[in-house]
């Protein structure tokens, strides 16, 4: 079963009578539309959009948005269907068909997300911004994300944490330059400047996520051929210890977090990061799988 299967029936599921093809519409004036507020995507495809425009001029707008009368009760605030909006203004359209149904703003914000994930557009990082905010605002865990939005939890998890990489990083994800498997292994590097570096190098040369992984290990171990300025000095860390950095990834790989090992004079600490409570609960399944 395909994620779009999905997703599709989750958003019948949220407003059935609204996702109804049988539906009934009405023309609304466009100028009585607000955009909706919980819009997870920042930015719209211009190519995709004018080839919608193109359409909607020859064949007009076959699809019926849907919107949610405002505070005021004589104007209407978008629910499903911005795409179609933008499109019908370029078109020169003064109305389009709707389907009004009052929705609440944790529900739009769940439609917005949906109904971009369902034509896969949304980029890793807003994807993983309406996650959060929904997580956040709405106190979702990451299980009843998972289940409402018919996404496994392990994908919820890892889109999340991409949001602890630098902001450079993300502006790469944003603009597709790099996939979230090439990204995600960069999570175990602390050092945000050597996480940019080798983001660059990954997309300059079109590096695998298993060679990124590759690279990580080699910088975490010291190994990259760069050596320290003047008067300073490597630490005494795993980054002396290829087979210590080797043994770090394992565990990170196994945990699916950033772990650091610091070795000591008669012995050491290993410390593993989490990304918030959800994050936390899952980590503690998976090294207590018996319970606490």
């Amino acid at each position: 079963m395909t994620d779009k299967k999905r997703l599709g029936r989750g958003l019948g599921a949220l407003i059935p009578e609204a996702m109804d093809d049988g539906a009934e519409s009405n023309e609304i004036p466009l100028d009585r539309i607000k955009p909706n507020p919980f819009q997870p995507r920042r930015g719209f495809d211009d190519e995709k959009l004018t080839e919608l425009t193109a359409s909607i001029k020859e064949h007009g707008v076959l699809q019926a948005v849907v919107v949610s009368p405002d505070d005021t009760g004589k104007g209407y605030t978008l629910v499903a269907g911005e795409r179609r909006c933008r499109a019908a203004r370029q078109a020169g359209l003064k109305t389009v068909p709707a389907v009004v149904k009052p929705v609440d703003r944790k529900t739009m914000l769940e439609i917005a997300l949906i109904e971009n994930l369902q034509r896969e557009d949304l980029n890793p990082v807003d994807e993983a911004m309406a996650y959060k905010r929904l997580m956040q605002d709405y106190n979702y865990t990451q299980d009843e994300l998972a289940r409402r939005l018919g996404r496994s939890r392990p994908s919820i998890a890892n889109s999340v944490r991409l949001l602890g990489l630098s902001e450079k990083i993300l502006q790469l994800l944003a603009k597709n330059t790099m996939t979230p498997g090439q990204a995600r292994p960069l999570l175990a590097i602390s050092d945000w400047q050597q996480q940019e570096d080798a983001a660059r190098l990954i997309a300059a040369q079109g590096l695998s996520a298993r060679a990124v992984e590759k690279l990580v290990a080699s910088i975490n171990a010291g190994s990259s051929g760069k050596e320290p300025a003047q008067g300073e000095q490597r630490s005494n860390d795993t980054r002396q210890d290829p087979l210590q950095a080797e043994l770090q990834l394992q565990i990170q790989r196994a945990l699916g977090t950033k772990v650091k090992i610091k070795p000591g004079k008669s012995g050491g600490t290993i410390e593993i990061y989490y990304y918030g409570e959800e994050d936390l609960e899952r980590l503690v399944s998976k090294l207590l799988p018996e319970g606490i």
